[in-house]
C-alpha cells in the first residue's frame, strides 16, 4: 500500500454549505385516552411507564409504603421517569392495599407489573386472576427470564453478562438490558392496545417481557459476527475504530466506501478498496495522522469533508 506524501491540511480544506436546520416533529399521541397503571419499580418499567406517558397515555402508579428503591438509587432519574404520572401508595399484603388496586384496575386499560410469577401468585395477579376480575385489562409483565428461568434472581449486569455484552472487569457504560426492556414494554403496551381495538372486542391480553431477551436482542450484532475483534465493526476495518488523537480520542465511523474515501484522502493514505481498509498498513497510517492532530482540527476536518467522527476527551 502506498502512502501519499502529503496529508491534507486542515485551512486547505472548503466547509460545506449548511442547510437550514429542520423543525422538531412532534411526538404523535398514539397513546392518548389510554389509561395505565404500574406496579413495576426500579428502573425498566417505570422507564416505560416514561415513554408511555410520552405517548400521552394517563400513568398512574401504586408503590408499597416504602416507596420505589430507585428513588434511594438516584433521586434524579425518579423524579424524571415519574414526571406526570400521578403517584398512589399501598401495601398490597393488605386488604386496604388490595381494595386500593382493584378500584385502580377497574379504570385502567393496561397494567405493568415487575413481579416474579410466585409474587404475582400471592398477590392474586395471575393472568387467570386478572383476567376473570378485570376482562378489559391487559397485563404486561416484566421478568428477569422467561419460563423455568422466572424465578432466578437476575439483574441487568448478569443478562448481559450471559450474552457476551460483558469484556474485561469494567460495567458496561449504561444499562443496556433494562433500558432495552424497557423499549419492549412500551412497544408491547402498543401491541396490546392495538389488539384491543382491532381483533381483541375490548378484552385484554397477557404479554411477558424478558429483560434476558432484551440482551440477548442487544446482543444480535455480536452473534452475527458484525462485532466481533477483528470484525467490519470489531475493530478490524481502519475507519470504524477509536484512535487517539493529539489532545484525547477520536471516535471513526468511516465504514462506508465513500467516507472511507474522504478519510484515507485527508489522512493521505491510498486505500482502493474496501479490504484495503482491514490491511495493517492502512490501520498504522490513519493511527498516525490522527495522533497529529487535535480535536479542534479533527472536529473541522469532519465538518469540511464530511465524515463521521466525535472527539473525546482523554
Amino acid at each position: 500500500m502506498q502512502i501519499l506524501c502529503k496529508p491534507l491540511l486542515i485551512k486547505e480544506q472548503m466547509t460545506l454549505p449548511s442547510s437550514p436546520a429542520p423543525k422538531p416533529i412532534k411526538p404523535l399521541q398514539s397513546l392518548k385516552g389510554v389509561r395505565i397503571l404500574s406496579l413495576a419499580l426500579n428502573l425498566p418499567g417505570p422507564a416505560a411507564l416514561m415513554r408511555c406517558r410520552q405517548m400521552g397515555a394517563t400513568c398512574r402508579k401504586l408503590e408499597p409504603p416504602a416507596g420505589d428503591p430507585m428513588r434511594q438509587y438516584n433521586a434524579l432519574a425518579y423524579a424524571e421517569m415519574h414526571a406526570g404520572v400521578k403517584m398512589l401508595s399501598g401495601d398490597l399484603k393488605t386488604d386496604a392495599g388490595q381494595a386500593l388496586l382493584h378500584r385502580e384496575l377497574a379504570k385502567s386499560d393496561v397494567l405493568l407489573t415487575s413481579f416474579r410469577p410466585s409474587a404475582l401468585v400471592k398477590l392474586g395477579l395471575t393472568r387467570k386472576a386478572l383476567h376473570q376480575q378485570h376482562p378489559q385489562l391487559s397485563q404486561i409483565a416484566i421478568v428477569g427470564a422467561p419460563g423455568e428461568r422466572a424465578e432466578e434472581p437476575g439483574h441487568d449486569l448478569t443478562y448481559l453478562a450471559e450474552n457476551g455484552l460483558v469484556t474485561g472487569l469494567d460495567l458496561p457504560a449504561t444499562l443496556y438490558a433494562d433500558m432495552g426492556g424497557s423499549l419492549m414494554t412500551s412497544e408491547a403496551v402498543l401491541q396490546a392496545v392495538m389488539h384491543q381495538r382491532s381483533k381483541g372486542k375490548g378484552k385484554g391480553v397477557y404479554l411477558e417481557i424478558a429483560l434476558s431477551g432484551a440482551a440477548a436482542y442487544l446482543a444480535l450484532p455480536r452473534t452475527w459476527g458484525l462485532t466481533q475483534p477483528g470484525a467490519a465493526v470489531g475493530g478490524g476495518h481502519a475507519g470504524y475504530r477509536v484512535y487517539p488523537c493529539k489532545d484525547g480520542r477520536v471516535a471513526l465511523a468511516a465504514l462506508e466506501p465513500h467516507f472511507a474515501a474522504r478519510l484515507c484522502a485527508a489522512a493521505g493514505v491510498e486505500a482502493a478498496s474496501m479490504q484495503a481498509m482491514f490491511t495493517a498498513a492502512t490501520h498504522e497510517a490513519v493511527a498516525a495522522f490522527l495522533s497529529t492532530r487535535t480535536r479542534k482540527q479533527l472536529d473541522q476536518l469532519a465538518q469540511a469533508k464530511d465524515i463521521p467522527l466525535h472527539t473525546l476527551a482523554r
